[in-house]
Formats: C-alpha cells, sequence, structure tokens
C-alpha cells in the first residue's frame, strides 16, 4: 500500500538418501514423518491466516457534500451498490489489486450487477510518472477506452514506471497505438494535458474523504484502505447489501447514461 509523503541443499542426487532413510525405519516411522509434514503444513496455512492484515476503515464526514467527480464508471447505473476506488497508475499495490483481485471484481460482482466501481485518480507526489499515466487513461477515456488503458497502464507497470524511464510518455504512447486510438487526437490531448484538472479534481475528492494512501475503497460511507484480497473485498459488499432498505452508494453521484458492463482483463502487450 502506497501512502502520501512529501516528494521526496542439494540437488536431485540427494533425494535417493531420503527415501532409502524412510525405508530403513519401517512404516511405523513414514507414518510420522508424513504426519509431521502434515502439521507443520497446517501452522504454517493458520499462521498465513492469522498474519492477514485486518480490514480496517474511516468513516467518511457525513456532513460533506455530495461527490461532484464522475470519474470513470464500470458497470451498471441501477447497480446496488457503488464502490469508488481511489487509486494510483504507478502504486505497487494498486496494480497488484488490478491484476490480481479485479478480475474476480468484475466477473463476480460487476458483472453480476451488485456493484459499479468508479475509479478516482489519486496521484501520489513521490511518483513521478504517475500523472501521465493519468493523462494517457483520460485521454483514452474520450475515445470510448478508459478501462481498456486502465487495464494495460497496470499490467505494464514496470515499463513505464519512475524507476524504469525518465520517458513514460513514449511507453504509453505504444498502448495507446495498441487500443487502435486516433493516435492525432490522443496526441492533441496528451501534448494540451485536457484532463490535468480533473484529474486533480478527482485527487481532491479523495482528500476531503480522508483517503491518504493508495489503493482505498469507499463502500458504504467507510474508507478502507490497502490492496483488499478479493474474500475481503466480497465480504464489505455482502455486508452493505444485507442492510435493509435500498443501498446506498458512498456519495448520491449520478452515472454516465452510457456505462456499459465490465470488460474482462485486457491481456499485457507482449515483453520485447
Amino acid at each position: 500500500m502506497a501512502k502520501m509523503v512529501d516528494p521526496k541443499g542439494r540437488g536431485t542426487a540427494g533425494r535417493p538418501n531420503i527415501v532409502k532413510s524412510a525405508k530403513r525405519g519401517g512404516p511405523g516411522r513414514s507414518f510420522w514423518m508424513a504426519t509431521g509434514v502434515v502439521a507443520i503444513v497446517g501452522i504454517g496455512a493458520l499462521s498465513w491466516v492469522a498474519s492477514r492484515p485486518k480490514v480496517t476503515a474511516t468513516t467518511i464526514d457525513p456532513s460533506l457534500p455530495p461527490m461532484k467527480a464522475q470519474g470513470y464508471l464500470m458497470g451498471s447505473p441501477s447497480a446496488l451498490v457503488e464502490v469508488v476506488e481511489y487509486a494510483d497508475f504507478e502504486c505497487p499495490s494498486c496494480g497488484q489489486f488490478s491484476t490480481v483481485t479485479e478480475p474476480d471484481v468484475r466477473a463476480r460482482l460487476v458483472n453480476t450487477g451488485k456493484i459499479r466501481v468508479r475509479f478516482l485518480d489519486f496521484p501520489l507526489p513521490m511518483h513521478k510518472n504517475t500523472l501521465d499515466a493519468s493523462l494517457a487513461a483520460s485521454c483514452a477515456n474520450d475515445q470510448g477506452k478508459f478501462w481498456e488503458m486502465h487495464d494495460q497502464i497496470f499490467a505494464t507497470q514496470d515499463k513505464w514506471n519512475g524507476e524504469a524511464t525518465s520517458n513514460p510518455r513514449k511507453v504509453l504512447k505504444g498502448l495507446a497505438e495498441g487500443l487502435r486510438l486516433d493516435m492525432p487526437k490522443y496526441g492533441a490531448c496528451m501534448d494540451a494535458e485536457t484532463h490535468r484538472a480533473q484529474i486533480q479534481a478527482n485527487q481532491q475528492e479523495g482528500e476531503r474523504r480522508g483517503v491518504s494512501s493508495t489503493p482505498s475503497f469507499a463502500i458504504g460511507g467507510q474508507i478502507y484502505p490497502g490492496a483488499l484480497p478479493f474474500d475481503q473485498f466480497n465480504k464489505l459488499v455482502e455486508a452493505e447489501l444485507a442492510k435493509p432498505g435500498p443501498a446506498a452508494a458512498p456519495d448520491a453521484t449520478p452515472a454516465p447514461a452510457d456505462a456499459k458492463q465490465a470488460a474482462p482483463l485486457t491481456p499485457a502487450s507482449p515483453r520485447p
């Protein structure tokens, strides 16, 4: 999870000996060895479950005015619950959520009509290439391909991030070409930084709601930080769906009329 800060043995030849040793001990020894292995695996699994971070939340100030930023919508406007995701394209945890958890979110929650997801940029100051990535995604949105560009940007994060290049726009342009965007329009949009103010407005909405790290998710008036695994994400959604009365979105923001079903994650461009 990225937080907002100021800029700033032996090989296969040894295996027969193990088998031979087990044979000398007879069936009883083999049984106890197997039992020990099972016990160790079981303890390891319990330790892994116990070590998983607990989901903590902060409450969004209910006196805040409704969210004005539209962001980018995935799913049906009539979905029962709205989840707002605040993310930074250069944030490794955001990339993890996008590539590991989001496929299940789309298939099992968005495409079944349970939720709609609204993505809002939250560029962190220590990520020097993230603004260019947000601009590229917003310019792709002008041509109806925000989510396709979103997927490609996260899938190729190690190609364009601040550690990989000082010229991220060259890599991002290649992604745009792969999506068959109208490149003169895309180029003009990037050169003019047409959507910079929109990106800043998205971030300001998050700051007003107490977001300080990425990714963070607004669900039912609460902000949950971190790259939530699907089971935890799903529990939060199910808890919201179980509330009496119509499920409320975190903010009463009207959804665009052209919102459509989430597409499967687009595959990453082949690596050279």
